[in-house]
């Protein structure tokens, strides 16, 4: 465990010698959060959480780690939880965690929000504290983990390429920390958050994953409407018990008539409101179940290889690309891979230089359909538990099924910080076609633009990636960037279906140049 003493923003002491901390940037009933740099990591910016409780007691400071190194191993599992990396506790007995710093917004700051995009965020909130209710495996045993405070507070809504706006609930398993530590300091108190307190958390009762269901009720219909179920005479304790245990919930369409909620969403956060436990839905899978089949489209691409803005105006050819359409002919299928239908990168040697490519294979029949596709790429990079690239490429036709082409770069390897930076510095990367039947020969080379704005993001990834400290997680990383892919793939498949035919037909005419010779 750290130990190390609390020090001022403005003072040059390291925080477990290893931590500068900058500036104070929040404050709420559980403590003050710092703006720090990582001086381990050359200056990476971080946010180091002070806990308001201090704790003197070994016992106590012990049991702060294992609920530390439990949320974090969570953190490890869900995009939408915030992903936890340090603990200590300092010399005065304060306990403090490190974690991601996002450059996000509070959901207490968004409420009211419109209805689809408390959809698309009711929905992200959803998974995250689904995947805690499943619990994580510490020494063969599963162990669920409940939040015991949300809140609009609690959760944060930072920008995202792919998804628009991304979820990240914070304080996971700390509620449940302070709680224990004031009582077995005190022999009393209630730690929570009245307004969202269940009714059963009230009464100081063993909790479950149906007592967050609750506060996610009554955060639900505050993200709708502006104002809680309750609006009980004072902020006391007694009246909050009375309103939890015995008030019946304001009607939402009494609240905001304006308001056209469908009477799924409605019965769905009045179930949530349920005074007994057994009365609400029993799971976030449930829930999931009526927030997924509402979901509309609510989410920003940032420019990508092929928008109805950008098609008309991207140049078809380049040097680089020309010398490639060459050497078509002379490249021939490694014999370390697999004849199936696999892509895979690879850096091609020029006269002009390297290019970044995809070679991938697949039935002639397909290849000839597939040349005039769009074409569509995201790329996405996690530094954490393990630095991973993931390299997606889409080929899109309304007659056809989509044709997605994944790559994971395990961003640890030099070959690929080489690689990554040649698709930094080139407009557009070409995918080279091979066919499944025999001789396996290249037959086409089409090309997917890279947009300048995400040119610019691999040229940091790439320099990020260098400063890294090594790591063995890359599986977990794998996985966190796989449930993401998933995330985003019906997404994409929207955008592009709104694309007018007349670009398609506009590309498929430049993408038949590329046709090459058999």
């Amino acid at each position: 465990m750290n130990q190390s003493a609390f020090v001022s923003p403005h003072k040059k002491e390291l925080l477990a010698n290893r931590y500068q901390l900058k500036q104070l940037i929040g404050r709420g009933g559980m403590g003050e959060v710092f703006l720090a740099e990582d001086i381990l990591l050359g200056g990476t910016p971080v946010a180091i959480k002070f806990l308001s409780q201090t704790f003197v007691n070994p016992k106590i400071q012990k049991d702060f780690a294992r609920e530390a190194r439990t949320s974090a191993a969570l953190s490890q599992k869900s995009l939408h939880i915030v992903r936890a990396y340090d603990y200590g506790v300092s010399a005065e007995g304060k306990p403090f965690y490190v974690m991601e710093y996002l450059n996000g917004r509070s959901l207490k700051d968004l409420i009211p929000i419109p209805l689809p995009r408390f959809l698309t965020l009711a929905r992200q909130i959803c998974l995250g504290l689904q995947c805690a209710h499943q619990g994580i495996n510490i020494d063969g045993k599963i162990y669920p983990l409940v939040h015991r405070d949300i809140k609009p507070a609690n959760i944060l809504v930072v920008p995202d390429q792919i998804l628009g706006q991304l979820v990240k609930i914070l304080d996971f398993g700390i509620a449940k920390f302070l709680n224990y530590a004031v009582t077995a300091s005190t022999n009393k108190g209630f730690n929570g958050t009245l307004p969202y307190s269940s009714p059963e958390q009230l009464e100081g009762e063993e909790l479950d994953s149906r007592s967050d269901i609750y506060s996610l009720g009554v955060m639900m219909f505050e993200m709708l409407t502006g104002v809680k179920p309750w609006k009980p005479e004072t902020d006391l304790f007694g009246a909050w018990y009375k309103a939890h245990h015995f008030e019946v919930p304001k009607a939402i369409a009494e609240v905001n008539p304006q308001l056209q909620l469908p009477q799924q969403i409605n019965d769905l956060i009045m179930s949530c409101l349920a005074k007994a436990p057994s009365d609400r839905p029993q799971s976030m899978t449930a829930i999931l179940q009526v927030l997924n089949s509402l979901e509309k489209p609510s989410y920003a691409i940032l420019p990508n290889s092929l928008s109805s803005k950008t098609a008309p105006n991207i140049p078809l050819g380049s040097e680089l690309l020309l010398a490639i359409e060459k050497k078509c002919g002379q490249f021939v299928w490694p014999r370390n891979k697999p004849i199936q239908e696999i892509v895979f990168p690879q850096l091609i040697d020029t006269p002009q230089g390297n290019i970044a490519a995809l070679w991938l294979m697949l039935p002639k029949q397909e290849i000839q359909k597939r040349v005039l596709s769009k074409r569509h790429n995201q790329f996405i990079f996690i530094t954490s538990p393990y630095p991973m690239l993931l390299w997606v490429t889409l080929l899109y036709n309304r007659e056809l099924e989509p044709r997605w082409l994944p790559c994971y770069l395990d961003m640890q390897n030099p070959q690929n910080h080489q690689l990554v930076s040649s698709l930094a510095e080139n407009e557009r990367y070409p995918l080279i076609c091979f066919t499944l039947e025999t001789p396996n020969s290249c037959t086409n080379v089409i090309s997917s633009y890279v947009d300048p704005t995400q040119r610019q993001m691999l040229k940091v990834w790439v320099e990020q990636s260098k400063q890294l400290p090594p790591s063995s997680q890359l599986q977990l990383s794998k996985q966190l960037l796989k449930q993401q892919y998933q995330q985003m793939q019906s997404r994409i498949l929207r955008h592009l279906a709104s694309i007018p035919d007349r670009t398609l037909q506009g590309i498929g005419e430049a993408v038949r140049s590329w046709g090459l010779p058999k």
